[in-house]
């Protein structure tokens, strides 16, 4: 029986998260996440078996915890709350926010693991079934306004490396309710 793990999952994907969301995917070297970390970079490679699987993991993980909040919006049929999700969420997660709006999941990883492909099925399940309750609202437009939109509201402030003012908050809503509504 070998040793016991001394960082957890969560640390590495944490200390991941932070030299990403700080610096840019390129700076997410396997030894930079490692000196975040304090840890040698072979407790990293023991863990994931490589820089693409981490960073696939991290990009994951960010995605499924925002993932939660919009697809309990939909769930809910309440389009306008699953708008306002991307830029509360953003507040409260500015570097999951970075990591997961700012880069492409090919900015992180130069071939994304397969076991990885189905990352938007719960969504797309939720936009689905959103639809099938609501068909007056077709697809597109239930994408523009609780993604597009929200998306573009706040891609700028992330950009500039600070939190979306709540100031854009009724602007998302009005958008929301007026794209889904003519």
């Amino acid at each position: 029986m070998g040793r016991p793990s001394k960082f957890r999952e969560d640390q590495i994907l944490d200390a991941a998260l932070a030299v990403t969301a700080e610096n840019g995917p390129g700076a997410a070297t396997i030894g930079a996440i490692a000196a975040r970390l304090g840890a040698p970079s072979g407790s990293i490679y023991h863990r994931f078996g490589s820089r693409d699987l981490l960073l696939a993991t991290l990009w994951t993980r960010c995605a499924h915890r925002f993932q939660q909040g919009f697809i309990a919006a939909l769930s809910a049929d309440d389009p306008e709350s699953a708008a306002l999700h991307t830029p509360r969420w953003c507040r409260s997660h500015p570097d999951e926010a970075a990591v997961l709006l700012l880069y492409r999941r090919q900015d992180l990883v130069g071939e994304w693991p397969a076991e990885f492909a189905s990352v938007n099925r719960e969504v797309d399940a939720a936009l689905d079934a959103f639809i099938e309750r609501h068909p007056a609202i077709d697809r597109e437009r239930l994408l523009f306004a609780t993604v597009d939109v929200p998306y573009g509201a706040v891609r700028r402030h992330l950009l500039n490396a600070t939190p979306p003012p709540p100031a854009i908050d009724p602007l998302i809503a009005t958008t929301c309710r007026t794209v889904l509504t003519t």
